[in-house]
């Protein structure tokens, strides 16, 4: 494919997605990241797209929302990591409140396996998902139905809101900052996803890396309301998303990434950072945290959190110097 062609096929992505990764791209196209962000570059050049941390976004500083069947073929195998990790932080008997989202859709999946629990959500894919799962209860919100991500929205999914109290609520976004917080591109979706924090003693967040450093229009949880995020690892080149992490390890959000290989038992920091590591403190406890993040992770790696008593905790510096 020539370079023309290939520039050509990016900017249709991006114009049909709002936000595609390097990584996506280079499987499209057919070609090495560093081709593509060669290309990325030449296009941001143009006018025609901004890069941002890992990918391309569409120009003007805010990315729109990508409609289901965009984002359900985008980073599927990152999705898929993070879900494996997420569900290992949900207890057998939990209450919990479950975001709408492809993400969250697939840690849905996995929580079919777990017995006693009882899921509340606006999601009518996180409904499915659980539907013959028959040791788990799920309670759905009303609302009107917002048919691009399959969601339940508006005044009355809100109001069914009020007065619950559950222990974790597992959201998604379109975009993660150290500096704002989780957002998304649709108000009304913002304003139930605020609803569903207001409900829970702690949030996690599930967002793969593309969306680390990507800002959109609503904010849905800031930053210090955040107790933890899940991820994957940023590729080696991704400096912006690996500061990113850092800078929101610094705010107090626990980090919890998700190893490439999946292994049981994987060390506390991806094996390539290990030589670029550094000791920060580790924030108290914020006020009303429900502890009980399940012990013994299946997968993946954890930044930020440290066992009773520690008193501090390496921290993975994922800067690359």
């Amino acid at each position: 494919m020539f370079a023309a062609e290939r520039r050509q096929l990016i900017l249709e992505m991006v114009r049909a997605n709002g936000a595609v990764s390097l990584r996506e791209l280079a499987r499209v196209v057919q070609t090495s990241e560093v081709t593509v962000r060669r290309d990325v570059r030449a296009l941001e050049a143009e006018g025609l797209l901004d890069r941002r941390h890992g990918g391309a976004v569409l120009p003007g500083g805010f990315t729109r929302e990508s409609g289901f069947p965009q984002k359900s073929h985008l980073a599927t195998a990152e999705k898929t990591a993070i879900a494996d990790l997420a569900a290992n932080f949900v207890e057998e008997g939990e209450a919990i409140v479950v975001g709408a989202g492809t993400t969250t859709q697939e840690l849905a999946r996995r929580l079919a396996r777990v017995p006693g629990l009882t899921v509340v959500t606006n999601s009518l894919l996180v409904a499915q998902a659980l539907a013959h799962a028959n040791r788990v209860e799920v309670v759905m919100t009303g609302g009107t139905l917002r048919g691009s991500n399959y969601a339940l929205v508006g005044s009355g999914a809100e109001q069914s809101l009020q007065g619950l109290r559950v222990s974790r609520a597992f959201l998604s976004g379109s975009g993660l900052t150290a500096e704002r917080g989780l957002s998304t591109s649709n108000m009304l979706s913002a304003s139930v996803d605020r609803a569903l924090v207001q409900a829970a003693a702690e949030v996690v967040v599930l967002a793969d890396h593309t969306k680390l450093g990507t800002d959109t229009m609503f904010q849905t949880v800031p930053t210090d309301l955040v107790t933890r995020l899940v991820t994957d690892e940023p590729p080696a080149h991704d400096d912006r998303a690996a500061t990113e992490l850092q800078a929101l390890a610094d705010q107090g959000v626990q980090i919890a990434v998700a190893g490439a290989s999946g292994s049981p038992g994987g060390d506390a920091v991806p094996a390539r950072h290990q030589q670029q590591r550094r000791d920060v403190p580790l924030p108290a406890p914020r006020r009303g945290q429900v502890p009980g993040a399940a012990s013994g992770l299946r997968a993946g790696s954890v930044l930020g959190e440290q066992p009773p008593g520690a008193g501090r905790a390496r921290v993975a510096d994922l800067r690359r110097r």
